[in-house]
């Protein structure tokens, strides 16, 4: 009898010393393999494109291309591939965007082995996996009301959406550069997002952008 294949895993975050640590627990048990690592948002979508693996455990906030929008591109591309978040981040506004993304689990940085191990395994039979103290955070986020965006702020995700530049978007505005910044940076902070591409993800993912 054959022995059974083991699971694959991705493994996606911008500090390798972390990448290690998770590479290095995974790799002790015998049912686990970890076929590549990646060390940002964008090469995790490529990666995970190439290597078509079981699991991807992904970090949410890597520079310009957030956990959560690489959620998105990783599924859309690889449909069986399960994505679980591992982060240090405990926002509800986060737990929730990476769920409605399509995560198949939301995990902090400081769990155990036995819970990193569990959790992967648990994915890949298609178990949604969440830190248990998490869950109280996901319903609050489930059952807030979607944040508020002025109609200026959509005008400029709007654009922001058409690839413009904040310089761009001012001239179609008729407003400055700087003013365009602080519609963003409002939006930023409604949104719990930390840069121009997942406020857009984020409002899409609301229906705040048609």
């Amino acid at each position: 009898m054959s022995e059974p294949t083991p699971i694959g895993v991705l493994l996606a975050d911008d500090h390798p010393v972390v990448r290690e640590g998770l590479s290095a627990m995974l790799e002790l048990d015998e049912g686990i393999r970890v076929v590549g690592q990646a060390g940002s948002g964008e090469e995790a979508v490529l990666q995970a494109g190439r290597l078509k693996p079981d699991i991807v455990l992904l970090d949410l906030r890597m520079g310009a291309m957030d956990g959560v929008a690489a959620t998105g591109h990783i599924l859309r591309e690889s449909p069986r591939t399960k994505v679980v978040i591992v982060t240090t981040y405990e926002d509800d506004a986060d737990i929730l965007r990476a769920v409605e993304a399509g995560a198949a689990g939301y995990l902090l940085k400081g769990s155990s082995r036995d819970e990193l191990v569990q959790a992967v395994k648990a994915a890949a039979r298609g178990e949604t996996v969440l830190t248990p103290s998490l869950a109280p955070k996901l319903f609050r986020a489930r059952v807030a009301e979607p944040p508020v965006l002025s109609e200026r702020e959509r005008e400029v995700l709007q654009l922001v959406r058409q690839g413009r530049t904040n310089a761009d978007i001012g001239r179609r505005l008729f407003i400055s550069e700087a003013t365009v910044k602080t519609h963003l940076l409002r939006s930023f902070k409604k949104l719990s997002v930390s840069d121009r591409t997942a406020a857009v993800m984020a409002a899409l993912e609301r229906g705040l952008l048609s």
